[in-house]
């Protein structure tokens, strides 16, 4: 349901989102410092509290900079998958004048449509039932495949059959790294938790000295929130500011309709 609901937002209501949280927990944390301050029970903590926020500081740059790494690794891969899908059915539609009619006719009109879901669903159409309809081709292509290899059995139709299996398993490929290969929830938790605690230890020893110093909590908090926001829109494959480039598949659409 969370996760839902993030993918539902737009990128700059998920900036905003993680801005006020940071700042809120600033907020928090001079509250506490500032309440200290106010009645001098530890007269040490300033001095005491710096590495601490030093440590914070630096294990919250590493934890982003790994969760950034993996955002960028999956973004890679979806941009090499639309590459190999192209050459994958744009091989298949070659291939297909390697098989008697009317087949080889059928295979080319149906991988026509295929292409045209593709690109469709890169461009914000309704995901599921993109999906169910490029099940359904799969079949008929295979159908039609396995029917060309019964009535003239051979290598031609031999390539053929593999070239639709190929097909089908980019499919699989683009699925499960769009889909399935994302951040953990987890992952985004332990994010989220060490930048709320690196804020209100941030916020502490501001507090401590008994002034707000805005002027420099405000460009941080913004900072961190661009960097976070940058990792989540890399972890949405077509939503958002950052998405992968179907100019592959468009260009293979444009070749086929030729």
């Amino acid at each position: 349901m969370i996760v839902e609901w993030i993918e539902s937002m737009s990128t700059a209501a998920i900036y905003v989102c993680i801005a006020l949280l940071i700042m809120a927990a600033c907020e928090i944390g001079f509250m506490i410092g500032n309440h200290h301050y106010r009645k001098r029970e530890d007269k040490d903590a300033p001095t005491s509290i710096g590495p601490m926020v030093g440590g914070l500081l630096g294990m919250l740059a590493f934890v982003l900079a790994f969760v950034f790494s993996m955002a960028a690794a999956q973004y890679d891969l979806r941009k090499q998958n639309v590459l190999a899908e192209a050459n994958t059915i744009h091989t298949a539609y070659l291939r297909a004048d390697l098989i008697d009619e009317p087949h080889g006719a059928e295979v080319k009109r149906l991988l026509r449509e295929y292409v045209g879901i593709r690109l469709q669903v890169a461009r914000g159409a309704d995901i599921k039932t993109a999906m169910a309809k490029s099940l359904e081709i799969h079949e008929l292509l295979w159908t039609q495949a396995s029917s060309a290899a019964r009535l003239e059995p051979g290598p031609s139709t031999s390539t053929m059959a593999q070239s639709i299996i190929d097909v089908i398993d980019m499919h699989e490929k683009r699925v499960a790294a769009a889909l399935h290969s994302r951040i953990p929830m987890s992952v985004w938790t332990g994010l989220m938790t060490i930048t709320v605690l690196t804020m209100i230890t941030l916020g502490m020893q501001v507090g401590f000295n008994g002034k707000r110093r805005l002027v420099a909590i405000t460009p941080l908090s913004m900072a961190f929130a661009v960097l976070v926001t940058l990792v989540v829109d890399l972890n949405r494959p077509q939503r958002g500011l950052i998405t992968v480039s179907q100019q592959a598949m468009v260009d293979l659409q444009a070749t086929i309709a030729r």
